[in-house]
């Protein structure tokens, strides 16, 4: 019974597909790009690699692609540069207190260590942004430099334990 009414209906099934992508395109998404408070500090070597393997999701610098102005794949884009702005703004750096800003940093590198980022999805389509061991290193010492020693809920520096295998 089902097999016939597809047999049946496969044009009109195959019209309001198409009727529906057409129509879904003009949902509004939002690809705004705040202006630039300020940046993180960073040296030259490492804005680059920020800025090629980052800045699409954590920056207001956004590079939206051409897939990015088509639904439904527009929202999932718009969707992921929202969040990724929520949890790390290298564009508003500023707006961070010094201890948060120190979080950041070694939670950066964290996420870079475990593999978590760039995401696993990003990188198909965007090649550039796979980061090399050099640059994995790069990132390592500028975050772990720049988020300062570790410290207790008393304000006392701790002292992490040494990672054999980094």
């Amino acid at each position: 019974m089902i097999k016939t009414f597809f047999r049946n209906h496969w044009k009109k099934l195959l019209l309001a597909v198409i009727v529906l992508l057409a129509a879904v395109q003009f949902v509004p998404v939002d690809r705004s790009a705040p202006q630039n408070e300020t940046e993180v500090p960073a040296n030259p070597e490492v804005r680059a690699v920020l800025k090629r393997a980052c800045y699409d999701c954590h920056s207001n610098e956004t590079k939206w692609p051409w897939y990015s102005r088509i639904a439904p794949v527009s929202w999932l884009v718009a969707s992921d540069v929202h969040e990724g702005r929520e949890e790390m703004n290298y564009s508003a750096w500023n707006r961070l207190s010094p201890k948060k800003q120190a979080k950041r940093f070694r939670q950066s590198w964290e996420e870079v260590k475990e593999g978590e980022m760039p995401l696993w999805f990003y990188i198909p389509m965007h090649p550039e942004a796979k980061l090399t061991d050099a640059e994995k290193a790069l990132i390592k010492e500028w975050a772990l430099r720049m988020a300062g020693p570790a410290t207790d809920s008393q304000g006392r520096a701790n002292t992490p334990p040494k990672e054999d295998d980094d």
